[in-house]
């Protein structure tokens, strides 16, 4: 990415961030920042701590040291509720266990965060768009039980796109899709954010989807680092 594109100020920051479970250290001294529209890929051995990492750049972990804010929002000095209200409206995240609700159908899945803002008028039109992009055109009224795994990925990623939010976070979000379809969906999830100007970090071991990025960050238990 070049200079012209990146604002001066982060859409996301993170400074000396650690993490513990049960007195155990996850990460420590972790820092980077995402300029608006730049994408970053997170790398790193299996158990380092990457989807624990995009779980507090979410803020639904608590971290034990460290900042971390978002368009200048400190996400730490925020309530639990607070958190919630922040997530719904500028946060997109791909999981990688999807969360896809077995009781809606695939169109309600995708247009739960629109319903959640409000957004009706706009929810229908959207819904229909986001699953004609991810290929799904046609299978909105399908339970997500009719669906293989690698449909429900495409679902969870036209959920996480639909609201058009300012930050995107994805955990392999092509870990259970074909190849053909993985560059489909790398290609959506890179353009999304780059006509949005949102913030794009993906926790990935695809080298093909760590390639779409502007930088590559490996992820170690002391810190980060470039790949």
């Amino acid at each position: 990415m070049n200079s012209a594109q990146r604002p001066a100020a982060p859409a996301i920051s993170v400074e000396n961030l650690a993490k513990h479970y049960a007195g155990a250290p996850v990460f420590s001294a972790v820092s980077f920042d995402v300029a608006a529209g730049e994408i970053v890929a997170i790398v790193g051995e299996s158990g380092v701590g990457k989807s624990t990492l995009l779980n507090c750049l979410a803020g639904l972990d608590h971290w034990d040291a460290g900042r971390i804010t978002h368009d200048g929002a400190d996400l730490g000095a925020l309530s639990d509720d607070q958190r919630a209200v922040w997530r719904r409206a500028h946060l997109g995240f791909v999981f990688q266990a999807f969360h896809v609700l077995p009781h809606l159908d695939v169109a309600q899945n995708v247009g739960l965060p629109l319903m959640l803002l409000g957004r009706h008028q706009e929810a229908a039109a959207r819904v229909a768009a986001m699953l004609d992009a991810v290929g799904l055109g046609g299978l909105g009224a399908r339970l997500p039980q009719q669906l293989s795994g690698g449909q429900l990925q495409r679902v969870a990623i036209a959920r996480a796109l639909v609201h058009r939010p300012r930050l995107l976070l994805a955990d392999e979000p092509t870990g259970n899709l074909d190849p053909a379809t993985a560059t489909r969906i790398l290609d959506l999830l890179t353009s999304q954010a780059r006509a949005a100007g949102a913030a794009l970090v993906l926790a990935t071991h695809s080298r093909d989807a760590a390639q779409r990025a502007d930088r590559v960050l490996q992820l170690r238990a002391d810190g980060m680092a470039a790949a």
